[in-house]
């Protein structure tokens, strides 16, 4: 069992925290349509829960989604029968043939691989690009410096039915902690679970250059369509050349 979005964090993240894919996936269906693909399979790297490949689902594309987390693939595998979805790290992971690769709510700057920094980012880049078909897109986003104030924690909380999920953020050296302690209400009595993530954040213009050099074609935007992304967020578009 991964040490990261174990059952208690996955079934809150699911429940409480689905508006980011949800809301992105017009947006990103509108990007296929616009680059012209209709079909096809879609790899969505860090898939959590299978929101996002629900709706390409339903959008008649085939979808293999990966995650680390094992329960996130229980959820999703549960949500979307029709889809594909394998347990692993995306940095890992081999990517098949593919029109479109999707990596959707900064799952790209998780440090949850014990190998997982900038070079290896660029080899994924790299991966991608020779796995997509002539005229295929990959479509994500990152978490950019900024998320907090330097020398500061901040600290909040966000509660549902049943359940209530504390977070603390700290940035320091382009490096995003965030301390999560989540109680979820098994029959009479609440559950704890605690998990500390790292983020690796990264300067848009920065890794834009990188798609560059690789061979794509790079769009940078704010929004997926109408859905305005998180203050330091930026995404991507960026296509494999015809």
């Amino acid at each position: 069992m991964s040490e990261w979005y174990k059952e208690d964090l996955a079934f809150i993240h699911d429940v409480g925290f689905s508006d980011y894919a949800l809301q992105s996936a017009p947006g990103i269906l509108a990007i296929l349509e616009q680059n012209k693909i209709h079909k096809g399979l879609v790899v969505d790297l860090g898939c959590g829960s299978g929101l996002s490949a629900q709706e390409f689902i339903k959008a008649d594309y085939c979808v293999l989604g990966i995650d680390i987390s094992e329960s996130m693939i229980d959820i999703a595998r549960t949500r979307v029968p029709n889809a594909n979805f394998q347990v692993g790290s995306l940095f890992k992971v081999e990517i098949p043939p593919c029109h479109a690769v999707t990596s959707i709510g900064e799952c790209l700057n998780y440090l949850f691989d014990p190998d997982s920094d900038r070079q290896l980012l660029i080899q994924l880049f790299h991966r991608i690009y020779s796995a997509l078909t002539p005229g295929g897109i990959f479509i994500f986003d990152i978490a950019e410096p900024g998320q907090v104030e330097q020398g500061t924690k901040v600290k909040g909380f966000t509660e549902g039915d049943g359940w209530i999920v504390l977070v603390e953020k700290e940035e320091q050296r382009e490096i995003l902690t965030r301390r999560i302690i989540a109680f979820r209400k098994v029959e009479e009595h609440y559950r704890r679970d605690d998990e500390v993530h790292y983020l690796c954040l990264y300067k848009a213009t920065e890794i834009a250059s990188e798609l560059r050099q690789i061979g794509f074609q790079v769009q940078v935007m704010r929004s997926y369509g109408e859905y305005n992304l998180p203050k330091s967020h930026a995404a991507f578009v960026a296509r494999k050349p015809a």
